[in-house]
């Protein structure tokens, strides 16, 4: 009788495929969100390099803050904040010019979300030499 028993084992692949596909799915969707995250990553970094470029050749504060926003198109105004030092008034021919954005990513996940609160801070620094 006890052989019999062994040999029917038709529904234990079922089983153990419902135990593990929530791990399954936390892993595709951990990875998919930080594949976003690390893409928004990047257009933060380049956003520094075009205000900052602008800046050393004689951009405004407005004009830097206008090409930062236009250069990334997909990262939400509201979450970013954009610090640009020397103040326009005292920035000289040589001087360093560093252009700052802090960004507050919003993860859409929920489980991660709930792993790691409701947002991730990238930050990015650029600095050049004001020409």
């Amino acid at each position: 009788m006890n052989l019999k028993l062994l040999k029917n084992q038709k529904g234990q692949s079922l089983v153990e495929f419902a135990i593990i596909l929530p791990l399954i799915l936390l892993i595709v969707m951990g990875i998919a969100q930080f594949g976003m995250m690390f893409s928004s990553f990047l257009a933060v970094q380049n956003a520094t390099r075009e205000g900052a470029r602008l800046g050393i050749v004689g951009g405004t504060n407005v004009e830097i803050k206008d090409r930062i926003l236009s250069t990334s198109p997909n990262l939400k105004e509201s979450n970013l904040t954009i610090h640009v030092t020397p103040s326009q008034e005292t920035r000289k021919s040589g001087d360093p010019l560093t252009v700052q954005i802090v960004y507050n990513y919003p993860l859409t996940v929920p489980i991660i979300n709930k792993m790691f609160g409701n947002a991730i801070q990238l930050n990015a620094q650029t600095s050049m030499r004001i020409e």
